[in-house]
């Protein structure tokens, strides 16, 4: 296996004089140590949000909106809670909130977080980041309600955000202490970055490669989706039994959208003695191994398709990952692209609600009696085109009036966590007798894949199979094949 020829920062590259550890992007991403043999108390205490514990409260105080800028595991997440709630502003009925993404993040910090203040976890403890497209619709909907309620604070936080751009759109049409931004700077244990001299052709083999060559601690590698994850973990278990027994001792697990979540939170288990991981986000990572690409979700308003497309990453993106290394002690990232990639990267991705289809956001705020889109305060203005789309497609499915209103199916469909197009075929579907058929395949439709066809002869055979619950009027038919003959067996056994 050929050797990966790496760089590292404070050093000239071949054939350029850059030096990384002067640039504008800091060599050194940081986060907390978090150990096993101290109490949490002591844990929380040597987080480096700590020491900015009573300013943050002194602006929360002061300020309706606090903007707060730190890197990953500083302990924004699971500490400012709990800083409020120590302070007596969950008292008289009052909640406190937060927010994430991803399901996996919202578990994962939930636990941590019921954990330090000792109460049983979906009880107490509720759980923005990356802008999806109702983070955007919850900061438009809260501006509004802070108008009317001066009592509301807001605490927008990130490691990546661009917080000036936060700061001027809550303080746009406000007085000048609406909002202020807290900067948390501390780094406990530094992580190296290093490149690649060439690009590669195959990222996801040089990801494989460079897990082989890595030293003792777990490793955390980011690629693109669920094929790349497979094609890596194939590369990994052909290679793992030619190695020397020290390094063969390798947990490979993968964390995608398509596990269930049990097998997602797995991840989040220690290591087994005498072995190391090769996964995600997870307490103890010591090395990233960054493609430098992303898989987004793009759509397309004039023919009304929605497309998956890989694209490069951003700077803010790459540094958030890096600083997942460390976390324990010093720790290293390794792109899989030389530094004049990593300057030709967008500073920051582009907002979800630039490129995805609106239907069902719109029909939400129109729920909440927003009506005019134009006149709300978005933090990004999404394409016209994408707006008036997602009005016409109201209209047309009945959840709209000609006048802009909300018709009776709207309400109805507005109150269920569906596609709205799904939600509305459900309602439909009584004056249609075909009710059960149909909230069957609403519910295959929310499983990303029910065929698993396997590769080589077994493939074969699986696509066989397939082929028997194919139904000519379509894939919706097809899939309500699927659960009949399913349903069948299970109740024959």
């Amino acid at each position: 296996m050929a050797t990966t020829q790496f760089w590292k920062p404070g050093t000239l590259g071949p054939g350029s004089s850059l030096d990384r550890a002067s640039g504008e992007e800091a060599a050194v991403v940081a986060s907390a140590p978090i150990s096993g043999f101290l109490s949490l108390q002591a844990q929380r205490e040597r987080l480096p949000i700590f020491k900015h514990k009573e300013k943050l409260l002194h602006c929360v105080e002061k300020y309706p909106v606090v903007i707060v800028v730190g890197q990953t595991g500083c302990g924004k997440t699971t500490q400012i809670p709990q800083y409020l709630h120590e302070a007596g502003w969950s008292s008289d009925g009052n909640v406190i909130a937060c927010t994430q993404p991803r399901r996996v993040a919202v578990t994962s910090v939930a636990t941590r977080t019921a954990t330090e203040v000792g109460s049983v976890i979906g009880e107490e403890i509720d759980e923005a980041h990356e802008r999806s497209v109702y983070t955007d619709l919850l900061f438009a909907v809260l501006k509004k309600i802070l108008r009317k309620r001066p009592s509301l604070r807001i605490i927008v936080s990130s490691a990546t955000l661009d917080a000036a751009a936060f700061l001027d759109y809550f303080t746009s049409n406000a007085s000048v202490d609406a909002a202020t931004i807290v900067s948390l700077e501390g780094r406990a244990y530094p992580v190296e970055i290093a490149y690649l001299n060439e690009p590669t052709s195959d990222y996801v083999r040089k990801a494989a490669e460079t897990v082989i060559s890595q030293g003792r601690g777990d490793i955390l590698v980011f690629l693109t989706g669920r094929e790349e994850i497979d094609r890596c973990l194939e590369e990994l278990m052909e290679t793992l039994p030619s190695l020397p027994k020290n390094l063969a001792h390798l947990q490979l697990m993968a964390l995608h959208s398509g596990l269930s979540t049990a097998e997602q939170m797995q991840v989040f288990e220690p290591s087994a003695p005498n072995s190391r991981k090769a996964s995600v986000t997870i307490e103890g990572i010591k090395y990233v191994i960054d493609c430098g690409y992303v898989k987004i979700r793009t759509y397309d308003p004039t023919v009304g398709i929605s497309s998956l497309t890989i694209v490069p990453t951003s700077q803010a993106s790459a540094v958030q990952r890096a600083g997942r290394a460390g976390r324990t002690s010093s720790g290293f990232c390794y792109r899989l692209y030389p530094p004049s990639a990593f300057e030709r990267l967008p500073h920051v991705s582009l907002p979800e609600i630039c490129r995805t289809e609106l239907t069902s956001p719109i029909l939400q705020l129109k729920a909440l009696g927003i009506d005019n889109m134009m006149k709300l305060e978005w933090l990004t203005l999404p394409p016209s085109q994408t707006i008036a789309q997602a009005l016409s497609s109201l209209v047309t499915y009945g959840a709209m009036t000609e006048d802009g209103h909300l018709s009776l199916l709207g309400q109805k469909v507005a109150e269920i966590p569906l596609e709205v197009k799904l939600a509305c075929m459900l309602f439909s579907s009584k004056d249609y007798q075909c009710g059960e058929e149909i909230l069957t395949i609403a519910a295959m439709t929310a499983v990303q894949d029910i065929f698993i066809i396997p590769d080589g002869a077994a493939g074969a055979l699986a696509e066989l199979e397939r082929r028997k619950f194919i139904a000519e009027e379509g894939d919706h038919l097809t899939l309500l094949n699927a659960q009949e003959v399913h349903a069948a067996v299970w109740y024959t056994d």
